[in-house]
């Protein structure tokens, strides 16, 4: 019984003292401890992503590598993965991925096969690619040059809201391009675009109403797009402002440049920043 009790005591002891190791005081102690894990990077992230599969990442790990952010920049890998993307059918990577090959960025350069891309996004109704290949049938690029069909993409992405596209569908109109002429719905897309900032399409429905084509003739309406065009950087519109206000009064240019400032007031996308 005495050598049971004297075991028990000692274990005892060795519970309670380290079993005679005395605690650390030292002040460093855990530097010795693993370091914790290096933050992921958003490439990194990204690209583990796109190996998955997922082609929200593979579009987007294109684009890092297209624009070098994140990474060196390498055009064939940006072409491998929004290939990847546009084989998914993401409709934003098929349409860069046309973009690409019109280019010729880490691929040879090749308007067919630009067409073949920009149509499948256009055909999802993705706006940017419905102007691209409106664009291609516009000037002949990758297929045979054809106006009703340049008309026909210009209008899905014009109405949609695309700018480019409503200010080609304008000029369609202005030269009876693939429709009837029709100065009306000249202006009317020519407005559309100009009110979203587009300086051509300011110039040109400055035009409109300098010559009363399709709206009525108004030397003050006219000044003030031109003056707005101008204020865009339009190269062109600076002189015909001050041709133009030649033959203007004073209290005429007044007005119209009173009603530039109204009209950017009004709506300040007229003015791109």
């Amino acid at each position: 019984m005495k050598t049971t009790l004297t075991a028990l005591l000692a274990i005892c002891l060795c519970l309670s003292l380290g079993c005679g190791v005395e605690p650390t005081t030292d002040p460093n102690a855990g530097d010795d401890q693993p370091a914790l894990p290096k933050p992921i990077s958003e490439f990194e992230q990204t690209k583990a992503n796109a190996e998955q599969g997922n082609a929200e990442a593979q579009y987007n790990l294109g684009w890092m590598y297209l624009k070098g952010e994140g990474v060196e920049q390498n055009l064939k890998e940006a072409v491998k993965w929004y290939r990847k993307a546009a084989e998914q059918g993401l409709a934003e990577a098929q349409c860069n991925l046309g973009l690409i090959y019109q280019n010729g960025e880490g691929v040879l350069e090749d308007d067919k096969e630009a067409v073949k891309w920009y149509r499948k996004a256009a055909e999802q109704g993705f706006a940017n690619a419905q102007y691209n290949l409106g664009l291609m049938y516009d000037n002949g690029e990758g297929v045979p040059e054809n106006d009703k069909e340049a008309v026909k993409w210009y209008c899905k992405a014009a109405e949609q809201g695309y700018e480019p596209a409503q200010f080609g569908l304008g000029l369609m109109y202005r030269k009876g391009q693939g429709v009837p002429k029709d100065d009306k719905e000249a202006a009317k897309w020519y407005r559309k675009a100009a009110e979203q900032g587009r300086a051509a399409a300011q110039y040109r429905l400055g035009g409109m109403y300098d010559n009363g084509l399709g709206v009525l003739e108004d030397d003050v309406t006219a000044y003030a797009w031109y003056n707005i065009a101008w204020a865009n950087g339009h190269p062109t519109a600076r002189n015909y402002a001050f041709l133009f206000a030649k033959k203007m009064t004073a209290d005429q240019i007044a007005k119209a440049q009173k009603l530039s400032r109204e009209m950017i007031e009004k709506n300040p996308k007229l003015l791109r920043k």
